[in-house]
């Protein structure tokens, strides 16, 4: 699950979810950089990807963002939550600077458009320094929300 969700994406994760696949709206993984990374208190007022990327902190360019365009929502009754999640994702031979935070983004048209009209929704600790190894990452239930009545 998330170590953070953004201040920008509260109540709204599961509606980009339920987007995700159709027309061009896609999850868009982006790897941190652990050199220059802002606290998660500072991250998290950020309101687009341009915003996260502007300050210290980093995108790892070298390996990429993933693209995601499929992802299930689950609504559990019995545990009272829903979850959301996605296939494992494989990063092929990385290479570059370490990597500290894992940043899943909603981009509702991935053919236009800027990282400023990308919406952060979660960010996770992973901690790697790619070394040409295949890389896969598993975020079980990359989202869960549950009541707190």
């Amino acid at each position: 699950m998330a170590n953070i969700v953004f201040n920008i994406a509260l109540g709204y994760v599961k509606r980009y979810a339920e987007q995700v696949g159709t027309g061009n709206a896609a999850l868009i993984l982006v790897p941190i950089e652990t050199s220059g990374l802002e606290a998660d208190s500072v991250l998290r007022d950020k309101d687009d990807l341009a915003a996260v990327l502007v300050g210290t902190t980093n995108e790892q360019t070298t390996m990429g963002r993933k693209t995601v365009t499929a992802c299930t929502v689950t609504v559990d009754d019995t545990n009272d939550r829903v979850a959301l999640d996605f296939a494992d994702q494989t990063w092929t031979a990385p290479t570059g600077n370490a990597i500290s935070k894992l940043l899943i983004c909603f981009d509702a048209d991935t053919t236009t458009g800027t990282d400023a009209n990308i919406v952060p929704l979660t960010l996770h600790d992973l901690a790697l320094t790619p070394d040409g190894n295949n890389f896969t990452v598993t975020v079980a239930d990359f989202y869960r929300a549950n009541s707190a009545a």
